[in-house]
């Protein structure tokens, strides 16, 4: 297995629009397979993908245990690291909700008088929204069917129509899953004090309504904790909405 961003360095340059896909930690490392599908996704839209140069975090653990400081610090490195991309406009593609929140709320409320943050929280857009609209991914039934669960910070901060609108566009039959909170909220499922508490959580609507889905219908869920709850906690397996969409297109197997 390698990373994402070591399978993109490893690739020819292709030509059309520029995108900066934001290769977010969780996915890089743990799940490279959803940055790839989406890669060739945008590309299959006409976008040419271009990643960071160097490894950038947007600090979201950090958060959870207060340390702002350190966090402002990753901000900054990320301002100056992208200033070319934040001067021209460049859009910057996301795929981690909770990752794409940090530049739409957290970045403009910790640097309020910065143009560069306010400029890279506009140009920051979430995967399915950047997409929903793309006329070169339509295309008839595929076939293909899916459950689709939104976190939380999904939910709250973006909505959840242009992930629904992005399925329906590539000719995938989703339905939503009207769930609460996952239960997982980044390690907090994972702390002894707070796993009972984690996976009762899970088991209010997430847990029954992924075991009553059909086997032919996919389960979706774009953040990383809700679909690290799913595998550990389901018999099924999840997966980025990046993944189904280049299933449907028929495109090549994401694997890195």
């Amino acid at each position: 297995a390698t990373t994402f961003t070591r399978w993109f360095a490893a690739r020819p340059a292709t030509t059309g629009k520029r995108v900066l896909l934001w290769p977010d930690t969780f996915n890089n490392h743990f799940h490279p397979e959803s940055l790839i599908a989406a890669t060739r996704v945008l590309e299959a839209a006409g976008h040419a993908v271009a990643i960071p140069r160097q490894p950038l975090c947007c600090g979201r653990p950090l958060y959870d245990f207060g340390m702002l400081d350190v966090a402002k610090r990753q901000l900054v490195e990320i301002l100056d690291a992208l200033g070319d991309d934040i001067g021209e406009g460049t859009p910057i593609v996301g795929l981690e909700p909770a990752c794409v929140s940090v530049f739409k709320d957290e970045l403009p409320n910790l640097f309020p008088d910065d143009a560069r943050a306010r400029a890279l929280s506009a140009q920051m857009v979430y995967f399915s929204d950047f997409l929903k609209s793309a006329t070169a991914l339509a295309t008839g039934d595929s076939g293909l069917r899916a459950r689709v669960h939104g976190h939380c910070h999904h939910k709250a901060l973006l909505g959840m129509g242009g992930e629904m609108a992005l399925l329906a566009r590539v000719g995938i039959e989703a339905k939503p899953i009207e769930s609460s909170c996952c239960g997982m909220a980044g390690s907090f499922g994972f702390r002894p004090e707070t796993y009972a508490l984690s996976v009762q959580a899970a088991e209010l609507k997430l847990l029954p309504a992924v075991r009553a889905a059909g086997p032919d219908e996919l389960i979706i869920a774009s953040g990383y904790s809700c679909r690290e709850q799913i595998d550990q906690l389901s018999p099924r397996k999840a997966i980025h909405v990046a993944e189904d969409v280049a299933q449907a297109l028929r495109l090549a197997s994401p694997k890195p």
